[in-house]
């Protein structure tokens, strides 16, 4: 099974981009991640502004306007008291770490923070690692900046970009050593590790902490702010409650009502994320250490661990060769991508036209069950009345969260996705502890729902050859979730007597006999669809450029592995491991045992 690796078999692929065009690309990441954020468009429907809309979103600007002023006094005031405080217990004193940004950096997290809080509300701890984590982020980037890292970072990538330009020079080094070796020729002059350090895990939960606190005290709104008639009467806009999660109390803090309403009623057009959400405009930094590789100046971590858990990143540090696993990272980092554009349109348009359940495109608000009203005063309800209706009150909260959560989830896949329309891009990665790789970035990304999956395609296309065509169609009745037991003649049989389907399917998704849309996998299903047709209605399928993914699932890998490690011919046969014309279930054989 095993092979004498040759420093032949490393020699690097190139990408179709020319040096300066990777440059260039260099440019756009490195001022994203500088401004440490990114505002977009969203893909949900332009409708005509209304005047009702105008003034809500003229009302929130305003407001915003307020906000920031209070809070940027309230910051400054108490800043000045904690530099005069010698602390006695157990907490830091902030007054160092609120110092290493700009007042105004600390007060836009602030203000950010409050746009992204979902009506049902956020738990105290997350909210206040996100605000802590954002401060770090921005307080890492700075430092680069300061420190000259970012001159030193330029003359570095564009020499890295010979190794993958199409018009570079031919190296048969792998992009840890070749980077390394640009790193160790450019040796004067400040250090990509500049001596910048990241704040202490519980530095950042208490300062989230102390911001969330200036919020909720200083943050007010006029609770009739949308009576101008009645006198003013200032409200928090933000509030701190407490709910139990099983027997657990747990701190939360949630948007007052009035905030929510505003905010639904303007259907702001825009929004915004941290720079480290959006995939890569350029080819990732080569992991060539457990804490250098991914983001240009963004902090990232090779190892995902629990929040605080250093002793994890301790022993990865004391691991002496790590270059297979730096490498193997690094070779689906530099996988480039692109967006399915008519998929993602189909897409964008069901989503906008109420979603559909069946597609996993999750509906509006809108559609959301009405809460029912009733008064716990009514003398002429029973008490059991009065519960069953308090219960129905419960239950449509929940659901109404819920959907609200999932339609977040998606206005964030296909708002990400409909940016990157037109780009090429990558995916940093990282793992976790198992040795599994993830996508770095977390919303959209090639691990994702069917969905997502369906929107990505290579960027990098290759013909499909004798056999790549019906390896599709093969693929298409995987994603049906029909044949599950039969061989793979039985399997390209059953496509091509469906061609018909696959075609229509293909040429009008949505006005015709919609056969995809009853597959496991419908998304997937559709696109699959797509490139059969293009490809059968090319000159020659053999010579047909196909960029489009197959997603693949081990089956019961861990057993494989027991099976192969323990030589055992009759677990391998039961697992996949042996040639075998039907696919095997080792349950069905456990259960005949």
């Amino acid at each position: 099974m095993w092979h004498c690796v040759t420093r032949s078999d490393h020699r690097y692929p190139t990408l179709d981009f020319s040096q300066e065009e990777l440059q260039q690309r260099f440019k756009k990441q490195l001022t994203i991640e500088q401004d440490c954020t990114i505002t977009i468009d969203s893909v949900e429907a332009q409708k005509p502004i209304t005047e009702n809309m105008a003034k809500m979103r003229k009302l929130l600007a305003v407001q915003r306007v307020l906000w920031h002023t209070s809070l940027l006094q309230a910051l400054r005031e108490s800043k000045t008291i904690l530099a005069n405080t010698n602390t006695t217990d157990n907490r830091h004193n902030l007054y160092p770490y609120l110092c290493v940004l700009e007042d105004k950096d600390y007060v836009d997290i602030m203000i950010q923070s409050i746009d992204e809080l979902p009506p049902s509300g956020e738990a105290l701890k997350i909210l206040a690692k996100y605000l802590g984590g954002r401060v770090n982020t921005k307080y890492s980037v700075r430092q680069k900046q300061h420190n000259q890292t970012v001159e030193k970072l330029n003359n570095i990538y564009n020499t890295y970009t010979g190794l993958v330009a199409k018009d570079g020079k031919d190296f048969d080094t792998l992009p840890r050593e070749q980077w390394c070796k640009i790193v160790t020729d450019h040796s004067s002059g400040p250090s990509l590790q500049g001596g910048e350090s990241d704040l202490p895990f519980i530095v950042t939960l208490e300062l989230g902490m102390y911001m969330v606190d200036l919020m909720v005290s200083n943050i007010k709104i006029n609770s009739d702010i949308l009576n101008p008639d009645f006198d003013k009467k200032f409200i928090p806009l933000i509030y701190h409650m407490y709910t139990f999660r099983s027997t657990r109390q747990v701190g939360f803090i949630k948007p007052h009502p009035i905030l929510s309403q505003i905010q639904l009623e303007a259907m702001e057009t825009k929004l915004t994320f941290d720079s480290y959400v959006m995939p890569m405009l350029c080819p990732p930094v080569p992991w060539n250490s457990v804490k250098s590789g991914a983001y240009l100046l963004t902090p990232s971590q090779l190892m995902r661990t629990a929040e605080g858990a250093t002793q994890h990143m301790e022993l990865l540090e004391q691991c002496q060769n790590l270059h297979a696993v730096l490498d193997t990272l690094n070779q689906l980092g530099n996988c480039a991508w692109r967006i399915n554009k008519p998929l993602l349109d189909i897409i964008i348009s069901i989503f906008n036209d109420r979603g559909n359940d069946k597609l996993d495109i999750p509906p509006p608000l809108s559609e959301a069950p009405k809460i029912p009203h009733f008064s716990a005063q009514d003398p002429s309800s029973t008490s059991s009345e009065k519960a069953q209706m308090k219960r129905e009150v419960s239950n449509a909260r929940k659901k109404g969260s819920e959907m609200h959560s999932l339609r977040m989830d998606a206005l964030y896949k296909l708002s990400i996705a409909n940016c990157m329309r037109d780009e090429v891009f990558w995916f940093p990665h990282n793992m976790d502890f198992r040795g599994r790789t993830y996508p770095c970035p977390p919303h959209f990304n090639h691990l994702g729902s069917d969905v997502t999956r369906a929107v990505l395609v290579f960027a990098d296309g290759k013909p499909l050859g004798p056999k790549g065509l019906d390896w599709i169609k093969i693929h298409l009745v995987n994603l049906t979730g029909l044949m599950k037991k039969s061989s793979l003649e039985g399997r390209l049989e059953y496509a091509n007597s469906i061609m018909e389907d696959i075609l229509d399917s293909a040429d009008n998704p949505l006005t015709g006999k919609k056969w995809w849309m009853n597959a496991d996998e419908p998304w997937q299903a559709l696109g699959c669809c797509m490139e059969i047709a293009n490809a059968v209605r090319s000159p020659d399928p053999t010579r047909f450029i196909s960029h489009f993914p197959v997603h693949q699932d081990g089956s019961c890998n861990g057993l494989q592995h027991y099976a192969a490690l323990g030589r055992d011919i009759i677990g391998a046969t039961s697992v996949n491991l042996t040639p075998c014309e039907l696919p095997q279930d080792v349950y069905s054989g456990v259960a005949q045992q």
